[in-house]
């Protein structure tokens, strides 16, 4: 279980728990991605098979709802609400598409792409690595409403809150 908000360069982790993968079995690192999963039922007490566990992102703009097992819209007062712990499952990209179909990576992806940014800020400049200081990747989160209901409410998931 890692606590993803504490990384300084969270796509250096993210990078080689893909590596580690397609280095096991033996794949092309850009043929794997991961597939999102979160886990209601609370912390697991060991760890995945493969892929990795992780905690500490916060929902903007919507929150989890662990009945439904889906985004739902926030409450009254309530701005940030924790996310439960999420299973990035690393896997072969083909493999995800067999799974969720062929649209899952592309835009015809039934659920949303949630954005993860490190700070509520939402902006950030193109390091010399050639990513954003901010902006980290879109997790697909389960929901029953269309992308754009989320994106106009400008929902995201953030490493680290001012508060």
């Amino acid at each position: 279980m890692f606590w993803f908000s504490g990384f300084y360069f969270p796509h250096a982790f993210l990078t080689g728990a893909l590596q580690n993968f397609a280095r096991r079995n033996k794949f092309a690192i850009d043929t794997v991605d991961f597939d999102f999963h979160v886990l209601d039922q609370g912390e697991p007490s060991g760890t995945p098979e493969v892929g990795v566990y992780i905690k500490g992102l916060f929902l903007e703009g919507a929150r989890w709802d662990s009945i439904s097992h889906e985004l739902a819209t926030q409450l009254p007062k309530v701005l940030l609400t924790p996310m439960p712990v999420l299973h990035l499952e690393t896997m072969r990209k083909d493999d995800i598409k067999a799974r969720h179909g062929p649209d899952v990576l592309t835009t015809g992806d039934p659920k949303y792409k949630c954005p993860v940014y490190k700070t509520l800020a939402r902006r950030g400049v193109l390091a010399t690595t050639g990513h954003s200081t901010n902006y980290v990747l879109p997790i697909r989160l389960d929901t029953s409403r269309p992308q754009a209901y989320w994106i106009k409410r400008g929902t995201a998931m953030i490493c680290a809150t001012d508060t």
